[in-house]
């Protein structure tokens, strides 16, 4: 079967002992009251369930469905992800209270763990934070592995780790092997590879929604840690354009994925190329148009969407002149 229109899924709703409110200007329909939301999944394929399409021809077709009988259209040159799974998460976070400190496995660590754990890359567009908040980020210079295991399950481990001011619109890459923990008043868009592997290192001695004591694994993180590694921290894009009033900055690119920033105030044409495209919309409206056939899609605020490999030519216009994008691929080549 052809996929040839944009896919946008049902917004995945998750409490977190975390969370918070904020999100609900980025949820068409807004927050249930009272539930603190620390997580907005609008991108996932997982084998335990995942993202169901809202409209269009396939409206009420999952994910994984559509992965398991439309992959090549989905997909095109593009190899899958665990389990072959979609190979990329998007979700948007609301950091009330400060996560835990955490860190995620490369491949060559979740190997050592065995069981279920995945690799996991992961980047962070900052939508908005309060004054005096921020990140941790890696290990300070000098910290060495020794003392930083005699400190790990510990609150003195916050403060062998780097601490970042966070502010709007900064973009932040965190590598697998990174401790981080993201601050209180911070809310971003997070692009990662399809892994829901996180070994806590401290949670700040605090119960989960549940009432009971949220589980930290220092020895599995220990072992999962680049204690050489040095954050560069958050970086301010720097958005440039030749001619005209589109911008755009590459932000980065990892063996999975890639990920731009764009700024879009008079039509652009672009390519799908044979692999599926993310567009997660950080401000404004728009429309996206195939560039053959009809059909013309509203791109609004908050939402993520799905542009299969099978698309191909189509053009991106500005509504109000806000409209600001994060642009996602999935790299064609298996990572070693």
């Amino acid at each position: 079967m052809s996929l040839q229109e944009p896919l946008r899924f049902r917004p995945i709703l998750i409490e977190k002992v975390w969370g918070g409110d904020h999100l609900a200007a980025h949820v068409e329909g807004g927050l249930p009251e009272g539930a603190r939301i620390g997580e907005v999944w609008s991108l996932v394929d997982r084998l335990d369930g995942g993202s169901e399409v809202e409209g269009g021809t396939f409206d009420g077709r999952s994910l994984r469905g559509l992965m398991l009988s439309e992959r090549e259209a989905l997909l095109g040159r593009t190899p899958a992800g665990p389990d072959d799974t979609f190979p990329l998460l998007i979700k948007l976070l609301d950091a009330h209270l400060p996560l835990s400190v955490q860190v995620h496995p490369d491949r060559k660590a979740a190997e050592l763990l065995g069981g279920d754990a995945t690799a996991k890359d992961e980047c962070w567009y900052v939508l908005s934070a309060d004054e005096d908040c921020g990140f941790l980020l890696g290990l300070r210079e000098g910290v060495d592995p020794t003392t930083f295991a005699q400190n790990a399950g510990t609150p003195a481990v916050v403060d062998l780790l780097q601490s970042f001011t966070a502010r709007p619109g900064q973009f932040v890459f965190v590598p697998a092997g990174t401790v981080h923990s993201i601050g209180s008043g911070v809310r971003l868009v997070e692009v990662q590879e399809n892994s829901d592997t996180t070994l806590r290192l401290y949670d700040w001695d605090r119960p989960g929604l549940d009432g009971e004591q949220r589980e930290c694994q220092p020895e599995l993180a220990l072992s999962a840690i680049h204690y050489e590694r040095r954050s560069k921290g958050p970086q301010m894009p720097v958005l440039q354009g030749e001619e005209g009033p589109n911008r755009h900055a590459d932000l980065l690119t990892t063996p999975t994925f890639t990920v731009e920033l764009l700024e879009v105030h008079e039509a652009e044409s672009y390519d799908t190329d044979g692999r599926p495209w993310i567009h997660v919309v950080l401000s404004g409206q728009g429309t996206l148009r195939r560039k053959e056939g009809d059909g013309a899609w509203t791109l609004g605020k908050g939402e993520t969407w799905l542009l299969p490999a099978d698309l191909g030519a189509y053009r991106i216009d500005d509504l109000d002149g806000e409209l600001r994008l994060l642009r996602v691929s999935v790299r064609e080549e298996t990572p070693a």
